[in-house]
């Protein structure tokens, strides 16, 4: 007892002499293969977001789990340290990072990508911190072969989205990336190295799922691949209202495949000339116009476009293709005239968001805060959020892309640590912030305001709603957010991280000093 109080009363001071101590100690015990960094840390202190920096006292650089075994089992016999696994830093509100703590930088580990079969089916095998793009090439072009489930920036590592769920345009016909993982091996908060999958190991499988980190540290994992395609029909459809849009896509979502597209988003975009949030951010190539004449009149301040994609080989013919997005398209009401297409590569297509990347680098952008937000909404909420906020709060847009599109519930897991709203058909909404008018501070409070005063929207109106990328302050907000599940959760991370060493910029759990 002595003891916990000395250490919840120590002035600032000395509580950071402990702590360089407690590094001091922890750079001569380790015996890493990897290598450990106490000076230059600055990169493991800041994220994509941009909107927090917090240092950490040692950035290291494993190179496999037994180095993490090492790591956490040092961070546990300490008096505070705590342990962030870092991928490619791509987290918003400062997930990844840890406040005088120990941050692994998990694209040092060893990579492999190694495509294996078992059982009749095709997986491959990935180390956690391997980038979902590296995975994309190696498979396309070593085998024919693809994961079936994305997300739609792919410079991501495979343990970062599947902590959180990992979602694109193919998850309503195969569920998020968590829904396409057979078998993983992770570091768990009690430096135990474990195999997991559905009949080995379950609970610690399905808690590491959309488990945000709390309960271990993906080192591989083994995804279900299919045979991947050559080409891709890529089209953008524009509506006019709501319940048009909605209901066409949620009918494309819900048709069996072989009658539907082969991914499916949307987004809302304003209905003017602006070039980055207007038509101009329609076309898919720079041939092609935005004929607003055909914009009706009636039309309001923002209007939508579904975005579709149709897998086909390179042997096919071309009527062949035109045939079956001739089939599909006829049975959907998007505004005549605004219908927008290009045939590009598989790969290319993935990559899309690569060039999205370029582009931002070149310009300046990427490296600038990025307030984004991201929703997951119930189908009963949905038409509401959009008269409330798309159609008020967000009519001038966002900078950047506004995306909104219907998910099936029954592709999801409920043994996993992801929370959804009730309801078959769920939307995801995803404020996505790149103008560069965007960066100066004052105008970076502005949006992260307005992302509360949307959050605030939805508890007034009782929408069903959850964050994705879930942020909170406080442990009511946690709470709130699991709802019924907030039990299981705890009783997780009591299992599995007794001392709540990792993932603490999260901010779910206080760091203690006995499990």
């Amino acid at each position: 007892m002595i003891a916990c109080l000395e250490q919840r009363f120590l002035p600032d001071s000395e509580a950071e002499t402990r702590a360089d101590d407690d590094v001091s100690s922890l750079c001569k015990a380790l015996e890493l293969n990897g290598s450990i960094d106490c000076g230059s840390v600055g990169v493991a202190s800041k994220d994509f977001g941009g909107l927090y920096a917090v240092k950490p006292v040692a950035f290291i650089r494993p190179s496999g789990a037994d180095d993490l075994v090492r790591v956490v089992s040092a961070a546990a016999r300490s008096s505070n340290l705590t342990v962030a696994a870092r991928g490619n830093g791509h987290s918003i509100n400062g997930q990844a990072m840890a406040d005088r703590g120990l941050v692994i930088d998990m694209r040092t580990m060893e990579e492999r990508i190694e495509v294996v079969s078992c059982g009749g089916a095709d997986y491959v095998d990935v180390s956690g911190g391997a980038l979902w793009e590296d995975v994309l090439k190696r498979c396309v072009l070593g085998f024919g072969l693809a994961p079936r489930s994305w997300t739609d920036y792919l410079g991501l590592t495979v343990g970062g989205t599947l902590s959180n769920a990992g979602i694109s345009g193919q998850a309503f016909r195969y569920g998020p990336q968590t829904s396409n993982v057979t078998e993983m091996e992770v570091v768990t908060g009690k430096a135990e190295t474990l195999v997991c999958s559905e009949t080995q190991n379950p609970e610690i499988f399905f808690a590491i799922l959309g488990g945000l980190g709390q309960f271990g540290i993906i080192t591989r994992a083994r995804v279900l691949l299919q045979p991947a395609p050559d080409m891709v029909r890529w089209m953008r459809l524009v509506y006019a209202e709501f319940d048009a849009f909605s209901r066409d896509a949620e009918f494309l979502v819900t048709r069996p495949e072989g009658d539907s597209f082969d991914y499916v988003e949307g987004f809302v975009f304003v209905n003017s000339s602006d070039p980055v949030n207007g038509w101009p951010s329609v076309p898919l190539t720079p041939e092609q116009r935005f004929n607003s004449g055909r914009v009706p009149r009636t039309a309001g301040s923002v209007l939508y476009c579904i975005e579709v994609a149709l897998h086909y080989k390179s042997s096919d013919h071309a009527s062949t293709v035109d045939m079956a997005v001739s089939r599909m398209l006829g049975r959907l009401g998007f505004i005549e005239g605004l219908e927008f297409h290009v045939d590009v590569g598989y790969m290319e297509f993935l990559l899309r968001v690569k060039r999205v990347e370029e582009d931002a680098r070149a310009n300046g952008i990427w490296d600038a805060p990025h307030p984004w937000l991201n929703l997951l909404v119930s189908k009963r909420d949905i038409a509401d959020f959009d008269r409330t906020v798309f159609k008020k709060i967000l009519r001038d847009g966002v900078g950047g892309p506004m995306l909104v599109y219907p998910l099936l519930r029954s592709k999801w897991d409920d043994r996993t640590s992801v929370v959804i709203p009730e309801g078959e058909i769920f939307y995801l909404v995803a404020l996505l912030r790149f103008d560069p008018a965007y960066s100066k501070d004052s105008v970076v409070e502005k949006m992260v305001a307005q992302n509360q005063e949307i959050i605030q929207c939805c508890m007034k109106n009782g929408f069903d709603f959850k964050l994705y990328l879930p942020h909170y302050q406080s442990e009511e907000g946690w709470k709130r957010h699991f709802g019924n599940r907030w039990t299981r959760f705890v009783e997780r991370k009591a299992r599995f991280d007794p001392m709540a060493i990792l993932a603490p910029g999260q901010k779910i759990f206080s760091r203690s000093r006995q499990p």
